[in-house]
């Protein structure tokens, strides 16, 4: 179909974002959009899901593939995590690696990824991040780009940022806007991603999770969404009404994610309310309970549910209501 109601001097360009879990690709993406629409924690493996993040700069649309990091692990779960993630990197017209640039012999880093990652990449560049927690001992980062793209010819540039702090991300998105080519943005109409306000009121409920109990909350935790009610009247103040369920792999677990007379459900409800609320822009009621879902990590109905399909390296999994 010609699109004929757009600017005929718009570019785009669609970048994946692959690296370790805790690199800083959530942290950078809404550094880039000016506002937390990713979720982040002190958490490893805290992305689950492949999304796109658009914002425009000038007439440059800039889609963000937000990847789980690619880490090893035989867990059903993981394995389709690292899925999302090969098959992110899939269409793109660029794939940007991140590095945490605090950890040592940083050129070994990326080959042990590159292997695990387990697919062929074209056009990427390495991005060193969270140069700002390197200490008084500084890396030669063009030195190690150097050796890397040697043995990696697939390498075109590396930046030095970090993504908490700002710092370089202006380099990186010049480079991006010069070598974003014409067409017809993806998102004309203001969206900045391909997932709806059911898939990110799931996530928040999760980042309050994690931000609410810290080290005492279980990694094996998910959120389903069991009712999305949006309002039909543009005039209601009151913009949906969301029923969520956290699921849990042990009644201890359980205990835990409630707390004493129901106080830490209530407070993650209540922060992740208020996150969803601004996003939507007017009132939500939400409500939360806890369930105990044993191996739900191994529930193949649970993981599509959570939008985590089969992938190849998938394991036979049981299949339960």
């Amino acid at each position: 179909m010609l699109v004929t109601d757009q600017h005929p001097h718009n570019k785009s360009i669609m970048v994946s974002l692959l690296g370790r879990p805790n690199a800083g690709k959530s942290t950078l993406i809404n550094n880039l959009l000016g506002f937390d629409l990713s979720i982040v924690s002190h958490k490893p493996q805290t992305t689950r899901n492949s999304f796109h993040c658009a914002f425009t700069v000038d007439r440059t649309e800039i889609v963000l593939v937000d990847n789980p990091g690619i880490h090893k692990s035989g867990q059903e779960l993981n394995i389709r995590m690292n899925g999302q993630a090969q098959m992110g990197a899939e269409g793109s017209d660029l794939n940007i690696i991140l590095l945490d640039a605090t950890k040592d012999n940083l050129a070994q880093v990326f080959r042990d990824f590159y292997a695990d990652l387990k697919k062929e990449l074209t056009k990427t560049w390495v991005v060193f991040n969270k140069i700002d927690l390197q200490g008084e001992l500084k890396k030669d980062f063009d030195a190690i780009f150097n050796e890397l793209k040697s043995e990696f010819p697939f390498l075109e540039k590396s930046f030095a940022i970090s993504a908490k702090e700002g710092e370089g991300v202006h380099l990186l998105i010049g480079e991006l806007c010069d070598s974003a080519e014409g067409g017809p943005h993806l998102y004309p109409n203001g969206d900045v991603s391909n997932k709806n306000m059911r898939f990110f009121a799931s996530e928040y409920i999760r980042e309050q999770l994690f931000k609410t109990l810290k080290e005492e909350l279980p990694y094996e935790v998910a959120v389903t969404i069991d009712e999305f009610s949006e309002a039909t009247d543009p005039t209601s103040k009151v913009r949906a009404k969301i029923s969520a369920t956290v699921l849990v792999n042990r009644a201890g677990q359980r205990a835990i994610v409630v707390g004493s007379k129901g106080s830490v459900i209530k407070q993650v409800g209540s922060e992740a309310r208020k996150k969803i609320e601004a996003m939507m822009g007017g009132i939500v009621h939400l409500n939360l309970h806890v369930k105990i879902s044993e191996k739900w990590f191994k529930n193949n109905f649970v993981l599509e549910e959570i939008g985590l399909p089969r992938v190849r390296e998938s394991k036979r999994v049981w299949r339960k209501r």
